[in-house]
């Protein structure tokens, strides 16, 4: 019988959750086969089958197990059951009509019973306002009449209405650890945001003239998070207090840009890291951004995915934001918020035109960074953002022509 331990996954973590069973007590599986998915303090991992063999699990989802602890069995002396012989389904008889399903204005990933799709495709009914009570969360007709009978009021997902449910939940070890740097962040950091905007005509232009040129090219869309950060590295070279950071009594500065994107994921906000920003390309940058979203949405995140920037950028403008002060992601010094790229009337040249605006925001710690510094930051970004050539040399190509 094989032990499968808990691995060690840092020098200060000491335990771990177990997120779930990828496979169950009693199957058999293959060596190197994924049986389990684990989540420290820092990011989900998953534990492979060391030998083939049959399972025994020896802990719950949602256990807390140390690092070290014997949480599964193999038996590896258990032989491979023989693979199931498909079984051949009968043909339908050709003299029996199919009946064919209902087109109904019901999406795919919500489940309901013919009827009820019936009625929620010819009354028009939100789904979203209504309680499903069938097996395994389907609308039946009663939860349709339900709502009909009941306009404008609408019960929580798997309540009914006028309900006083109270739910307790164990936070995971991620949200834990979300909570303590968040208020340790708030508790040590002497945090300040200054704002201003940005004018995005000049970057949705070049994105319009050049993406499917750029996408055919470089195998990946032209988004908006590699001016930003490119922007941000070459603001960063420009004040380099900004990408540094406070170590007890002295200031540790970085010659390189090591820029954190939050993350947004079901078990809470991740942090990874593009290295070296000032080194790559804006296809390097966006292939890197597709790559540790796709991780982080998998929960697929390493330890060394998660730390080690030296400056964040946030966009909470996905989610509908229009304006907000980000937190500090510490020990870093500064972060940047990207916001909701909205048309307003602006003064252009004694004109009033409409212009696609976006709010930045800029949290930094005033222990280390002084107004003079980050607004200056902030502008410089702002600079690059609404000229994007100056991406290509941080100057005006006709300045440094010029000599100027």
């Amino acid at each position: 019988m094989i032990e499968v331990k808990v691995p060690t996954v840092g020098e200060s973590i000491s335990e771990v959750t177990l997120l779930k069973w990828t496979k169950k007590t009693g199957s058999y599986v293959e060596r190197d086969e994924v049986i389990a998915e684990l989540e420290s303090e820092k990011a989900t991992f998953e534990v492979n089958a060391e030998q083939s063999g049959v399972l025994t699990t020896l802990a719950a989802e949602g256990d807390t197990v140390l690092i070290g602890a014997v949480f599964a069995q193999l038996d590896e002396t258990a032989e491979k059951p023989a693979s199931p012989v498909a079984e051949v389904k009968a043909e339908k008889p050709a003299d029996k009509p199919v009946t064919a399903a209902p087109v109904t204005a019901v999406p795919n990933d919500i489940k309901s019973t013919p009827v009820a799709s019936a009625i929620i495709a010819d009354k028009k009914v939100d789904v979203t306002a209504i309680t499903p009570s069938g097996f395994g969360g389907k609308i039946v007709k009663q939860d349709v009449l339900e709502a009909l009978s009941n306009p404008g009021k609408m019960a929580f997902a798997g309540t009914e209405l006028f309900s006083r449910n109270v739910r307790n939940e164990k936070m995971s070890n991620l949200r834990k650890t979300i909570s303590r740097r968040l208020v340790e962040s708030k508790n040590t950091t002497a945090m300040l945001t200054t704002f201003n905007e940005v004018d995005m005509t000049a970057i949705m232009a070049t994105r319009a003239k050049h993406k499917d040129k750029f996408k055919e090219l470089h195998g990946v869309n032209l988004g908006f998070m590699s001016f930003f950060t490119k922007a941000c590295a070459i603001a960063l070279s420009e004040w380099p207090t900004v990408n540094a950071y406070i170590d007890g009594d002295e200031l540790v500065y970085h010659d390189y840009a090591d820029i954190s994107i939050a993350v947004s994921t079901p078990r809470g906000l991740t942090v990874p890291v593009i290295r070296n920003v000032e080194s790559l390309s804006m296809a390097d940058v966006e292939k890197k951004v597709v790559e540790l979203a796709g991780k982080a949405r998998d929960s697929k995140l390493t330890s060394e995915e998660l730390t080690g920037g030296t400056f964040t950028i946030t966009n909470g403008g996905v989610f509908g934001s229009l304006m907000s002060t980000p937190i500090i992601n510490i020990p870093q010094s500064a972060i940047l918020g990207m916001h909701k790229i909205q048309e307003r009337p602006m003064a252009i040249n004694g004109k009033v035109e409409i212009r696609p605006m976006m709010y930045l925001a800029l949290s930094y710690d005033h222990r280390i960074i002084d107004g003079r510094e980050s607004v200056s930051f902030l502008v410089r970004v702002k600079d690059i953002l609404e000229n994007p050539e100056l991406l290509l040399a941080g100057k005006d190509p006709v300045k440094m022509l010029l000599g100027l």
